[in-house]
C-alpha cells in the first residue's frame, strides 16, 4: 500500500471499521498513539474483569480480537497503508494478553503495561520479523499478540517467583 490518506476524528467516529481499529478513538491521541491505545486497552480490561464474570469478559475480548482484526484490515485498506500508527486495537489485544495471566492488582497492571510497551516498541525476534513479513489485519494484530505473550510470560514468572 502507498502513503496513508489523512484521517480525521470525524472519519474515525463515523466509520465503524476506523472506530474499532482506532480503539474507540484513542489512536487519535498524539504523541505516541500506541501508548495511549495501550492505556485505553488497559482501562477496558480493568472494566471488563471488575464488572463482568470471567467467562463473559473473556468472550468479549476474544470476539473483539477477531472483529478487531477484520476492522484493522479494512481500516488499513481505506487509509491505503499497512499498519497506521493510529490503529491501536492491536495494542488493546496485546495488553489483554499480557494481563490475562495475573491478578489485576495496581502493581501488576503497571508492570504489565511497561513490559508490553517494551516488547511492542523494541520488537525482539520474532516480533520484528512478524511485523515486517505478515500483512493484512492478521499482520497488524499478530506482532502485538506475540509481544503480549512475551510480556505475559515475564509478568507471570515475576509474580510466581515473588518479585512482584
Amino acid at each position: 500500500m502507498a502513503t496513508a490518506q489523512p484521517i480525521t476524528a470525524k472519519q474515525v467516529f463515523t466509520d465503524l471499521d476506523h472506530f474499532v481499529a482506532f480503539g474507540m478513538g484513542s489512536g487519535l491521541i498524539r504523541p505516541a498513539p500506541g501508548t495511549w491505545g495501550t492505556i485505553s486497552g488497559l482501562l477496558v480490561f480493568v472494566l471488563l474483569v471488575n464488572y463482568l464474570s470471567p467467562v463473559v469478559a473473556a468472550a468479549i475480548m476474544i470476539v473483539l480480537t477477531v472483529y478487531g482484526t477484520w476492522c484493522a484490515h479494512r481500516s488499513a485498506i481505506k487509509m491505503r497503508v499497512h499498519d497506521y500508527g493510529g490503529i491501536v486495537i492491536d495494542e488493546w489485544v496485546g495488553i489483554w494478553i499480557t494481563l490475562a495471566v495475573v491478578e489485576p492488582t495496581a502493581l501488576n497492571l503497571v508492570v504489565g503495561f511497561v513490559l508490553f510497551r517494551i516488547f511492542d516498541i523494541a520488537k525482539p525476534w520474532p516480533i520484528g520479523w512478524i511485523d515486517r513479513h505478515v500483512s493484512g489485519g492478521i499482520g497488524i494484530m499478530i506482532d502485538d499478540m506475540v509481544a503480549g505473550i512475551f510480556s505475559a510470560a515475564v509478568l507471570f514468572f515475576a509474580v510466581d517467583l515473588g518479585w512482584l
